[in-house]
């Protein structure tokens, strides 16, 4: 398996809690968020299926382990990647930092075996979902994204 770790941060000029209220609403996301196609509610776990810059999908199940409202949320990952999640809110003078932390293996077998020539590829992949999800929460909280970087 290969391991990525990501830290994006955006910095989204409007209040924690309105913040919070849409990134803990996940089952959500595909209304506001371009690449998530789906989430699926499944007993004590959402499914999460991606669509990708990149042209192909993913999929993984999401288990909270830990919430801590506004400003925590801890998450495991098990699918097409595993591994954990960490959203951290902060409460900052020109609005909300946001801080995703994504420390996850690839279990997909063509992702593996060509890890070593799709690497910068597929963590462009990553940035620029990422940066989507920073605009369009940004916009569906009629808000301004001041920073997003990955």
């Amino acid at each position: 398996m290969t391991e990525y770790n990501f830290v994006t941060t955006w910095i989204i000029d409007a209040p924690i809690e309105k913040v919070w209220s849409e990134i803990i609403n996940y089952p959500n996301w595909p209304t506001w968020w371009k690449y998530v196609e789906r989430v699926i509610s499944i007993q004590d776990y959402h499914r999460f299926i991606w669509k990708t810059p990149l042209a192909y999908k993913l999929a993984f199940d999401i288990k909270l382990i830990r919430v801590e409202p506004p400003n925590v949320l801890e998450l495991m990952a098990k699918g097409d990647v595993d591994g954990v999640g960490l959203w951290e809110l902060e409460s900052i003078e020109s609005g909300t930092l946001v801080r995703y932390t994504w420390k996850v293996k690839t279990t997909k077998a063509w992702m593996n075996i060509l890890a070593i020539f799709l690497r910068p590829l597929m963590e462009w992949n990553h940035n620029a979902i990422m940066e989507e999800g920073g605009k369009a929460l940004a916009q569906r909280l009629g808000a301004k994204l001041i920073s997003a970087k990955s």
